[in-house]
Formats: C-alpha cells, structure tokens, sequence
C-alpha cells in the first residue's frame, strides 16, 4: 500500500454556537503544517517548540495541472531530505476505496472551528463529520464554484462543518479522503466543506512515487 506523508493543497452547524475542538495531543502524527520554504512535522502547540518537531526545507513543489481550476486543487510536495518517522510523524495511508455518503469521517487542522471566525489556532483542532452525497453539495455551492468529480462533501445541519485552514485533511477509516478545496462551511454555517477527493488521485501520486520524483 503506498503510504503518503505530505500532500499540501493551497483543503453543518446547528443552531448553537460552536466551540473549538482541540485535538489530543499528537493523536495526527500525519498533519504537517507548511510555508513558501518550510514544512514543520510533530507539531501540536504551534507557538511553543516540544521538542517533537521536525522543520525540513522544501526541494520542490508539483501541483497537478491545470491546478486551482473547476477541476483539480492538489499539490504534492518534495523534501530537501527524508522525514524520520517516529511517534509523533507517521505517514497515513492513500485511501484503498472512495468515502461514501453518511460515513464518519475527522477533520484536523490548524483553523478556528467557530464559522465567521477566521483567526489562526494555535492547537491543533479536530471535527467529526459525516459523507454528503454529491447532490446536496453541489445545489450548496457558491456561483463562482463548479462542481467536479474530484470534489467530495462533508457536515451536515446539527454537525461540524467548519474548519478554516487550508491545510486541513479529511480522514475517514484511517485513510486520507480528503484536503481541504473550499471552506464553504466556514462562510455560511448551512452548507458543508468542500474537500479534494483522495482516491481519484492514486494513480497521479503513484506515477510521481514510482518515477522517484517525489524522493528526489
């Protein structure tokens, strides 16, 4: 099974206000924060060092093409050198089969959890939430926004649906389903997050793994 520790794309409440979630600490031992040159793997609490990080500098970035259209959002980074894998940086498996609507799934990011709320976290957040089927995504999206067989859906009304940072995964059975493309539902608290479908890109990851361009 190909395993895939960093995939980076540039990513339905009730009545009540929502709270902010934070993850127990290092339970996602995939999530990897990122700048322009810089990815930071181990990390939990981002305003403090714990001693579990690793910051290793960026050798190249592969965006899938054409990128950020109506189509495809993912972008694959390349290490300057190998990531060590110990407890707190783990790769997490490329999904073996699609999520299906009403599944279970987790959220993690660095975003508020809170919809409106647009500021930083300094915790890592966590959200369950459950599959949308394709029809009611796509009737909630925005005008300016196509729906694509590459897109998947999740949070629903009385659930979480939020979580406002880019680089949050959606995780379902272990798996990597999905990275955030669109936070619908940080905007308008009645529709749910839109997230790049993992398992209709196996084959692209696989290419560039098998080729060595991943491993430099």
């Amino acid at each position: 099974m190909s395993l895939l520790l960093l995939v980076v794309a540039l990513g339905l409440a009730g009545a009540a206000p929502l709270e902010d979630k934070v993850c127990q600490p290092h339970s996602r031992p995939w999530q990897v924060r990122s700048s322009d040159a810089i990815v930071s793997l181990g990390e939990h609490d981002i305003t403090v060092e714990e001693g579990t990080e690793q910051h290793i500098r960026v050798a190249a970035v592969i965006p899938h093409s054409p990128y950020r259209s109506s189509l495809h959002s993912l972008t694959l980074v390349r290490l300057a050198e190998p990531a060590r894998f110990t407890k707190y940086v783990q790769p997490i498996p490329l999904p073996r089969r699609c999520p299906q609507p009403g599944e279970t799934c987790y959220v993690s990011g660095w975003g508020s959890t809170i919809p409106n709320d647009y500021s930083p976290s300094q915790q890592l957040k966590c959200i369950t939430v459950p599959i949308v089927n394709d029809q009611t995504c796509e009737r909630a999206f925005p005008s300016d926004l196509y729906w694509s067989e590459g897109m998947v859906c999740a949070g629903q009304e009385h659930t979480d649906n939020c979580m406002y940072d880019a680089s949050s995964v959606l995780v379902c059975d272990g798996e990597l389903q999905g990275l955030q493309w669109h936070n619908h539902g940080c905007r308008d608290r009645a529709n749910p997050t839109v997230y790049t479908k993992m398992c209709k890109y196996n084959r692209w990851i696989n290419q560039w793994e098998t080729e060595g361009k991943l491993r430099g």
